[in-house]
């Protein structure tokens, strides 16, 4: 198995030499960053969609339920500005 192979983790010699004679380079992206952003925004989607739900369902909303509601938006942009300047 050629030292290429190797580094990109990959076994099945017949797609690295597709790919090697289609393109001449294989560019291997690791997404493990954007997969901890997606499932963090995940968690903070599900807890400001539970408060939504709790709104709707009484026809009131609440200071705390607005704080919430602010608290969590503020947790996607931090998450989000973080990771926009890792990048920089």
């Amino acid at each position: 198995m050629p030292d290429q192979m190797r580094q990109l983790g990959t076994h099945n010699f017949g797609a690295y030499a597709r790919k090697m004679l289609i393109d001449g380079y294989i560019i291997k992206v690791d997404y493990t960053e954007q997969k901890k952003l997606a499932a963090a925004v995940s968690k903070i989607a599900t807890n400001i969609n539970h408060v939504c739900r709790r709104i709707n369902s009484t026809g009131h909303f609440y200071d705390a339920d607005v704080a919430e509601l602010k608290a969590r938006q503020a947790e996607i942009w931090e998450l989000l500005k973080m990771r926009q300047k890792d990048e920089l």
